[in-house]
């Protein structure tokens, strides 16, 4: 994981909840830590990391991840037992 992904993480789980991730980022980020990542309809992408899965909605038009993914997506990756010290 390089230092860009490292502070993706960090958005993620601040508080308050940031507004302001890309989602390309946060794909990169999953990808780095082993998710498998595949297409669904429209505008879905499945997740699956550590036996976790998860649907999520890419943001359109703009990449900007808005606050509930990003709630959502610290959930699905504290049920995936990702923690910061392992990183």
């Amino acid at each position: 994981m390089n230092s860009k992904q490292k502070k993706v993480y960090e958005k993620i789980f601040k508080n308050p909840v940031q507004s302001d991730i890309e989602w390309p980022d946060i794909e990169k980020f999953l990808k780095s830590l082993g998710a498998a990542i595949s297409e669904g309809n429209g505008s879905r992408v499945r997740i699956e990391l550590n036996g976790e899965r998860a649907v999520f909605h890419r943001p359109h038009p703009d990449k900007i991840t808005d606050k509930g993914a990003v709630k959502s997506m610290r959930k699905f990756l504290e049920n995936a037992g990702v923690k910061d010290d392992e990183l």
